[in-house]
């Protein structure tokens, strides 16, 4: 495992997108915010206005690879990431209570036939594996990128789980909720190595986003 050394700036891996809209304005109320926008910039690394501070800028699958593997000592990422991807070598100290949303399955009104081998479609393939596994419903898991309610609407498949915010798309699709998997929102991650290393700056980081969040 990758890590980085004291002589090294602290790196912080983003989410781009949503959470990436919703966190900069908590960094910046930590005097944590880059020193360029990176919204409005093509470069993936940013200095932060706080020395000794950099961040990179990732797809949220990417953010929780780079932490656990250490070439990010740290993390913004949702839980539906770390819920897909797997926590093992991590830290997760804070839900900085932002991009909340739920984890769900949905499909037709008349629901699912008892006994009956499901097809559904999501892209946390993972999580809905063992969701159905669970429940003892034998289920086969195709993986999609986007889209999701096309699928039970072309026939492709009888369910899907996917995030659902206000439910409007489902409802415009003639889709509704059936089960709750999971609530999810933003979360600060940590390497578990390099809170041993580097513990002194990134506690300190960790009280300033939580205290933060909590005024929020």
């Amino acid at each position: 495992m990758n890590t980085q050394s004291d002589d090294q700036p602290l790196t912080i891996a983003l989410t781009k997108g949503r959470i990436l809209q919703d966190t900069l304005p908590l960094l910046a109320r930590c005097g944590l915010n880059p020193v360029e926008d990176p919204e409005k910039s093509r470069r993936l690394i940013f200095e932060s206005k706080r020395p000794g501070i950099r961040f990179v800028l990732l797809r949220g699958a990417d953010v929780v690879t780079y932490v656990r593997q250490g070439a990010a000592d740290a993390g913004v990422v949702g839980k539906d990431m770390l819920l897909e991807y797997g926590a093992a070598g991590l830290y997760e100290p804070l839900d900085l209570g932002l991009a909340k949303c739920s984890l769900q399955t949905a499909g037709f009104a008349a629901g699912r036939k008892d006994g009956t081998r499901l097809r559904v479609a999501s892209k946390f393939v993972n999580v809905a594996r063992s969701f159905y596994a669970a429940k003892g419903v034998q289920a086969d898991i195709i993986k999609l990128y986007g889209a999701m309610e096309l699928a039970p609407m072309l026939g492709l498949v009888d369910e899907i789980v996917d995030i659902v915010d206000t439910g409007n798309t489902l409802r415009a699709n003639g889709l509704v909720p059936f089960e709750h998997i999971a609530d999810i929102s933003t979360r600060f991650v940590v390497n578990k190595a390099a809170m041993r290393t580097r513990h002194a700056l990134l506690t300190d980081i960790i009280g300033s986003l939580g205290a933060v969040s909590e005024s929020s």
